[in-house]
């Protein structure tokens, strides 16, 4: 089934059913009115659910609407857990690469991972809000999962059981706060600002054959500007699944239900073409790119995205029809203080 969470007034929206096709809805109303009432009950709720999902695919609702993902705030508005891993290798080899530094061998066999802000999730329609170009503004195209209850000290496989959803997300990341956040020893803050999230989540049997061994075996789709830059594989080259990222968090403590893990950017290898490297694949993150062009030319080319700019993150099924719906946001100024553009309209009138 595919779910998603409407714009109503409150913090937390209210829960709707999803059709395959992303086509139409329904809302959950009399079953559940918020996703974490779900993953709080979900052995009752989900079957509940599910039958819902199944009429609304059948055409047998009573009260279906058209589908806006313009209306959606994340799937999970706001979370008990918000940690990203950086599960794709390849990108961490780049990023070490571009500085002229070896990749430790930890980082083969334990995940890197960082705690991110939970309180406050971007909607997938919705303006990203940066108060500086200057930041460095950066998106990154990922995989994320809504889990269940893990308990401490869960195996990989055991932890694989508790993925109760799957979602994409857009790790925005402030690049140039980052060498001095990174500097003082205790990692990302506020070069970590609010994470936007797909309009629906899925349960991982929407993905049929392509979720296999905690990946997803499709492409990751990254349009910049309206340019085509990523048609990354999300899961051969992932160098560690689900399982073992949650499994990661469960070493020392609980993972309870609504927490939400996260693959890190999506990055494929290069490949080897006249002699030169060549990277046919493109970027899930403009960091990447710059990596690249300073593995070949000795520095970056490619600049941080502007006001104005837009990014959209998707991803398409075998059968070529949008799994998630598509993350499509602009990059924006905070807007001005309202009693300060009044004064100044007045002003303008004189």
């Amino acid at each position: 089934m595919k779910l998603a969470t409407y714009k109503d007034g409150s913090r937390d929206g209210q829960l709707i059913v999803v059709s395959r096709d992303l086509g139409t809805a329904h809302y959950a109303t009399g079953i559940a009115n918020r996703l974490q009432d779900v993953l709080d009950d979900w052995g009752f709720l989900s079957p509940q659910l599910q039958d819902l999902s199944e009429r609304l695919n059948a055409g047998r609702t009573r009260h279906p609407f058209p589908f806006d993902p313009a209306q959606c705030m994340a799937p999970l508005p706001r979370a008990y857990q918000w940690a990203d891993g950086s599960a794709y290798i390849n990108h961490v080899e780049l990023v070490r690469k571009a500085r002229n530094a070896e990749v430790p061998e930890s980082f083969y066999t334990d995940p890197l991972m960082y705690q991110g802000g939970s309180d406050d999730f971007i909607g997938p329609c919705d303006p990203v809000v940066v108060a500086n170009e200057a930041f460095g503004i950066d998106f990154e195209a990922e995989i994320a999962v809504i889990t269940g209850d893990v308990r401490m000290g869960a195996s990989a496989e055991q932890s694989l059981d508790g993925i109760r959803l799957l979602m994409l997300a857009n790790d925005v990341s402030l690049r140039n706060l980052i060498p001095a956040e990174l500097a003082k020893g205790f990692g990302f803050f506020q070069s970590k600002p609010a994470t936007a999230f797909s309009p629906v989540a899925v349960t991982p049997d929407e993905l049929g054959e392509a979720w296999i061994g905690g990946r997803v075996h499709l492409t990751l789709q990254s349009t910049w500007n309206g340019r085509k830059v990523g048609l990354c594989d999300a899961g051969e080259e992932m160098t560690f699944h689900f399982g073992q990222l949650i499994a990661h968090i469960a070493k020392t403590r609980n993972v309870r239900a609504g927490s939400i893990v996260g693959s890190g950017t999506v990055s494929n290898k290069g490949v080897e073409k006249n002699g030169k490297m060549d990277w046919p694949k493109g970027y899930s993150c403009i960091a990447e790119k710059r990596c690249i062009e300073t593995i070949l030319d000795g520095q970056p080319a490619t600049e941080f995205m502007k006001f104005g700019d837009t990014i959209r993150i998707e991803m398409k099924g075998r059968d070529g029809h949008s799994v998630f719906g598509a993350i499509d946001q602009e990059i924006v100024a905070p807007a001005m203080n309202v009693v300060n553009k009044r004064d100044a309209d007045r002003r303008s009138e004189h």
